[in-house]
């Protein structure tokens, strides 16, 4: 199973009528490039769990930051990170 069926299963749990409408999650470019992936954590099980913060900084092309601001993860990366910024997130979830 790929990165993106398992942040799919995950998004899937999450629906329950209601929570789809106020939360979800975001795929969006960088322009430096790269990718930013955002995923709202209100009202999930995740919304205690404690998260460290990482940073890999292989080179100026490849790269993740992953960090938790309230209630919602954030993870940036170069333009070949978006599987392993998902596969941090799933790793933590």
């Amino acid at each position: 199973m790929t990165e993106i069926n398992k942040l799919e299963e995950w998004y899937a749990w999450q629906c329950d009528g209601s929570w789809e409408h106020q939360y979800g999650i975001s795929i969006s470019t960088l322009d430096n490039p790269g990718w930013s992936l955002k995923i709202d954590l209100a009202n999930t099980d995740l919304i205690d769990r404690a998260f460290t913060d990482i940073k890999i900084d292989r080179s100026k092309d490849d790269w993740v930051v992953a960090r938790r601001s309230k209630d919602i993860f954030e993870a940036f990366g170069g333009t070949k990170n978006l599987k392993e910024m998902i596969r941090v997130f799933l790793d933590w979830a």
